[in-house]
């Protein structure tokens, strides 16, 4: 259990530090990257889970689930939650800290950004709409669909199994990422929100919390209709 959870916090820390890395570099003020778009941050945020894969399976957790809509999937499937806390644990304790690193490091540049929905982007996603059904829609559709692409795959640990995971996250973000900015994981939202808050940045603003159920309950109901899904092959 404890080579699970290691496993998990390691490559959900490493997914969150690349993935909102690519944010706040595109974001945040006077970075290399300002301005780079959604191209950059789909194709990070595609290596970003494919690097995170590897580390958390040398780190002892052979699943990689990195994100609850897998570990919600796979409880559905084989019926056992038993360590359902334990990966939730970690995914949201491994989001933190990722977001914790990413902070550190463009720290010289949230201090000069005065932009309040930048600063928050780069921690947590926002609709480009605020429509709630449709984005809750949204969430829902994508993520049933990564945990269906995923049930296709023989083996995420070995051979090709992490590159097609990355591969299914940048088609998503590049195909389905414009109206919520593809959370797809609520470790990933929740996780980097609860440290925007707590955090002292300066110009940042609200959490937005009034939107925060949405990339949390939206892609577990996603995944509890891609599990559905899978049942009926």
């Amino acid at each position: 259990m404890s080579s699970i959870f290691i496993g998990e916090l390691a490559g959900t820390a490493t997914l969150l530090y690349l993935g909102n890395g690519v944010v706040a570099n595109m974001l945040l003020k006077n970075t290399k990257g300002n301005g780079t778009g959604l191209l950059a941050i789909a194709a990070c945020w595609a290596f970003a889970v494919t690097i995170g894969v590897f580390v958390s399976t040398y780190f002892g957790s052979s699943g990689a689930h990195l994100n609850p809509i897998v570990t919600i999937a796979d409880c559905i499937k084989s019926g056992d939650w038993s360590l359902f806390p334990t990966y939730i644990g970690a995914q949201l304790i491994g989001a933190m800290l990722g977001q914790l690193l990413v902070w550190l490091h463009y720290k010289p540049h949230y201090d000069a950004t005065d932009d309040a929905g930048a600063i928050r982007a780069s921690f947590c996603t926002d609709p480009a709409i605020r429509n709630t059904p449709f984005n809750f829609i949204s969430e829902a559709f994508a993520s049933a669909l990564a945990v269906v692409a995923l049930g296709t795959f023989s083996s995420v640990e070995h051979g090709l199994g992490p590159f097609l995971v990355g591969i299914l996250v940048w088609g998503i973000g590049l195909g389905l990422g414009g109206t919520t900015g593809y959370a797809i994981n609520p470790a990933r939202d929740l996780g980097p929100r609860i440290m925007h808050a707590i955090l002292p940045i300066k110009n940042k603003g609200t959490s937005d919390w009034g939107y925060a159920w949405i990339p949390v309950l939206g892609p577990a109901a996603g995944a509890a209709i891609g599990a559905f899904i899978l049942t009926l092959n």
